[in-house]
């Protein structure tokens, strides 16, 4: 009986052992942010540094749930036919506890089947498709850092409407947009007709394949707009269709009264480029924001002294959110169990170096939906200048498009310029 007792106690006291073991080195083990998206562009780098940046901020002031952050991070190259094996990678393999990052709508559908197969909470930011939103309509578990395409184009047009009554010499009746041919291009467009009528302009518009794509020569639908002579001209683009659109619109000679763009980026030193004077274009952040929001120059100042160059695309602030705003509920939840996590990420109430109040609501599909504020902006004389909402104005519309000569400074201008140089 002694012996059988002894037996009985000693794998009692192994699988005690093992337990404490396990329990120990689970405790150690790192919580693992995991995301697909492109790295090889401006925006795909730098939403990676963001994100890097945030998760050191986050380790520095002792991690969380007294764990080490890691981000497992696979570029997809902007392949649609790579993301969905990589995501289902970081899912099984690299074990990942919870789904962050994004960009490119294209990409994100060709992913939802694997994430949806999983289910583990998902913090995305980027992905601008309708589309995109109805295929994830009612997942509780999935939170969107960013606007839908219909919420961008209903915040642009409540901007050029303000335009209108501000400026009396910018009217718009007639519309033309070249798209991108894929989910992000069809997706504005499509808005853009929803709310055509609803701001009272007529409509065109004409799709172009990505020079990313082995595209690049847009002279017929240029040629097209400019039979049509709008009002505004935009372009929903990538950073490498840029150059070539306003080489090839100013090579046929087409000049509409405003000249607007919605890349996600820019070219490098596009600012410097005598092609973009007076281009607008849509964005939800810029870093002429820190002139006017100190979490975005609080933003701009650390990312400059971890990587000795200023964030430049609108998305890198956004992909700093999103890990912050999963570290905070996280913090909130005290644990990474799902319904309590979900629960946290629902309390979200996060000012942000975009310039807004993170806060999740439902938006037409989903449950959880942030909302930003759209800014309309400008390339004024070599720099980015802010021109509406009129709370993080910087300066005041040059218009039309191109400017006649050097664009004329007014009183306004210079009284902008020398509050901003006195920010600095």
């Amino acid at each position: 009986m002694k012996i059988k007792l002894f037996i009985k106690l000693s794998v009692a006291a192994i699988f005690v052992s093992v337990f404490l073991v396990t329990s120990a080195v689970l405790a150690i083990e790192p919580i693992k942010l995991g995301a697909v998206m492109v790295g090889s562009d401006v925006i795909g780098r730098e939403s990676f540094n963001a994100m890097k940046l945030a998760i050191k901020q986050i380790n520095a002031s002792g991690g969380l749930l007294g764990r080490q952050v890691v981000l497992v991070f696979e570029d997809d190259e902007m392949k649609i036919d790579k993301a969905p094996a990589l995501m289902e990678k970081i899912i099984t393999v690299d074990k990942v506890d919870i789904l962050v990052g994004g960009m490119a709508s294209g990409s994100f559908a060709a992913m939802m089947p694997v994430i949806k197969k999983y289910a583990k909470v998902t913090v995305w930011n980027g992905v601008s498709s309708y589309k995109v939103e109805e295929a994830m309509a009612g997942l509780d578990w999935f939170f969107h850092v960013y606007q839908w395409d219909y919420m961008i184009w209903e915040g642009a047009n409540r901007g050029w409407a303000q335009l209108q009554q501000k400026y009396p010499g910018v009217k718009i009746r007639k519309f033309f947009m070249a798209y991108d041919d894929s989910p992000y291009g069809m997706g504005y467009w499509n808005s853009a007709k929803e709310f055509a009528k609803q701001f009272g302009y007529d409509v065109q518009g004409a799709p172009f394949k990505a020079a990313g794509y082995g595209g690049g020569d847009f002279r017929a639908l240029l040629r097209q707009a400019k039979e049509y002579n709008p009002d505004i001209f935009v372009y929903v683009a990538y950073e490498k269709d840029v150059i070539p659109m306003m080489e090839q619109a100013k090579e046929i000679g087409f000049n509409p009264p405003m000249f607007t763009g919605w890349p996600p980026s820019w070219p490098k030193d596009f600012a410097a480029n005598p092609l973009s004077d007076g281009l607008t274009f849509y964005s939800m952040w810029d870093p002429a924001m820190k002139y006017v929001n100190k979490p975005s120059k609080d933003f701009c100042d650390a990312y400059y002294k971890e990587y000795k160059e200023p964030p430049t695309s609108f998305i890198t602030p956004f992909a700093y959110t999103n890990i912050m705003i999963v570290a905070e509920a996280i913090k909130r939840a005290g644990t990474l169990e799902k319904s309590a996590l979900i629960k946290a990420l629902e309390e979200t109430n996060y000012l942000s170096p975009v310039g807004d109040r993170f806060v999740f609501r439902k938006s037409r599909f989903i449950n959880h939906q942030a909302s930003v504020q759209p800014k309309l902006m400008q390339y004024q004389k070599g720099k980015i200048v802010i021109i509406w909402p009129w709370e993080f104005a910087t300066s005041k519309l040059v218009f039309p498009f191109p400017s006649k000569g050097p664009a004329t400074a007014t009183n306004e201008t210079k009284a902008a310029a020398v509050k901003t140089k006195a920010k600095k």
